[in-house]
């Protein structure tokens, strides 16, 4: 047995610096005392800023361990940067929110550290066994953190979650057994130099993939594998479901990127087609669903299954050697402006939240404009980004993807994408007309994170789109790498 060397741990430094952060802050929340909870908040948010720092440091530097079971190079260390600068913002979020709900708990922040490393691991992840326990890792926390809150609806959408995602993992573990089945390894460049040497049972290797696109295709939120979504969504506390809208599914884009594109290229043709239909369906049915939606945290909810299916497209290409790699850094460039938008939609929500539940219905927006006028502006940059407006991040995103997908010769796949993008325009722009053009007196919850948050999101969606080259080239550099 190979003994793990400095090398091994050099590998997996920002991962374990964040664990045991976690287990220590775990046990040093035993003496905080219950009124004074934001001190844990501060400690988690310290924890992640360290390990950011240091990920910062490792940019450009390559290296494997535990005999090429977890990686690092450019595609992870990007990955591990977004990873826990979305961790700072869900803390953010949550700081004010989980003491107006009742739900200020020392064990909210240490899970959500733990969901992180989970994240983290499965960016970093090189072996498919590894995936798997990464997935699991990531989403434990997540299923006990949506039923925080003790609710009813609360502890609903935890049971729904924790039910259909151990029946995801299912198909995960039955598709890596599939593989191991018929290239006799779990590492993925084993798998792919087994593969292109034509020596395996190609059948049984499709099914296998096909049953990890599955398992990821739950973890993203795309059709069909998205009915958890809106329920989960809805009765989570909103600051866990911010979180969960961008962690999980950067986690998700990032694993299938690299488990896709590293060892099943030889694939492609059989899974183009299977790709085209979930990104189309899932942009078709995220939309058109969303429409009908009059609750905010629901219709975000659709939203967030649209948007996957627009990340999905510029996968779809993935086995074309001249596109591959600018398409996947397509798809990283995407979830950075997603993520952004995505935490400044929801800093609004949270901030218009009542305790009693109320306040999440998009006529609650009524005279937001008049009354909160800075509140409504940054709310439309966020709309406006997500519908793919210019000057927002989610603009260029979208430029990006849908150059991907034509270059890749799926201009079919990018009218539907234009298409699906016009139609989000009418429950994205509903909002604003709530705002804007409607009589209200919406009370809204002054809290100096949450405040700062949804300012950074929103000039950060402005500022980011004039000059997006450098984070597009950033992307790319480390897709190459």
């Amino acid at each position: 047995m190979t003994q793990p060397t400095y090398t091994d741990y050099y590998t997996l430094i920002p991962y374990l610096i964040l664990t045991v952060w976690a287990c220590v802050l775990l046990l040093v929340d035993l003496f905080i005392p219950r009124g004074r909870k934001g001190i844990t908040a501060f400690l988690a948010a310290l924890g992640l800023a360290i390990t950011l720092g240091y990920s910062v440091t490792q940019v450009g530097i390559e290296s494997s361990g535990f005999n090429s079971m977890v990686a690092l190079d450019g595609f992870s260390t990007f990955a591990n940067i977004l990873l826990l600068a979305s961790g700072m913002f869900a803390i953010a979020l949550a700081y004010g929110y989980t003491k107006r709900m009742g739900i200020e708990r020392g064990e909210y922040y240490t899970l959500l550290l733990f969901s992180v490393t989970g994240m983290m691991l499965m960016a970093q992840a090189t072996d498919l066994i590894m995936v798997f326990l990464a997935l699991e890792l990531l989403s434990i926390p997540l299923y006990v953190l949506s039923a925080i809150s003790r609710k009813l609806q609360s502890e609903e959408s935890g049971v729904k979650y924790f039910l259909l995602g151990a029946f995801a993992s299912g198909f995960v573990v039955y598709g890596t057994a599939l593989i191991f089945g018929a290239t006799g390894a779990t590492n993925l460049s084993v798998i792919f130099v087994q593969a292109a040497s034509g020596a395996t049972s190609g059948l049984l290797l499709t099914i296998g993939a096909a049953l990890l696109l599955v398992g990821f295709g739950f973890k993203v939120a795309a059709a069909p594998f998205h009915m958890w979504t809106p329920d989960v969504y809805q009765g989570a506390p909103t600051s866990v479901t911010a979180f969960m809208a961008a962690g999980a599914k950067i986690a998700g884009f990032v694993a299938l990127f690299r488990v896709f594109s590293t060892a099943f290229p030889s694939l492609s043709s059989d899974l183009t087609d299977i790709l085209w239909a979930l990104s189309a369906v899932t942009m078709v049915v995220g939309n058109l669903t969303a429409i009908s939606q009059t609750n905010i945290k629901r219709m975000l909810a659709y939203s967030a299954i649209a948007h996957a299916g627009y990340i999905l497209m510029a996968f779809v290409p993935y086995g074309n050697e001249k596109v591959a790699a600018t398409a996947v850094a397509a798809g990283l460039f995407y979830l950075v402006a997603y993520a952004v938008s995505n935490f400044g939609s929801w800093g609004v929500v949270i901030a218009l939240e009542k305790a009693e539940g109320k306040g999440l219905e998009i006529e609650d927006y009524a005279g937001l404009a008049k009354k909160h006028p800075a509140l409504a502006a940054a709310m439309t940059v966020f709309m406006l980004s997500l519908i793919g407006f210019p000057p927002t991040l989610g603009m260029v995103g979208k430029f990006y993807l849908f150059r991907s997908a034509v270059d890749g010769g799926f201009i079919g796949l990018a009218l539907i994408g234009l298409v699906t993008s016009l139609l989000s325009a009418f429950y994205y722009l509903r909002v604003v007309v709530n705002m804007y053009m409607k009589e209200g007196d919406p009370e809204v919850e002054r809290e100096p994170w949450l405040g700062l948050t949804t300012a950074i999101t929103a000039v950060a969606t402005v500022a980011v789109s004039l000059v997006p080259q450098f984070l597009f080239m950033l992307a790319y550099t480390a897709v190459l790498r």
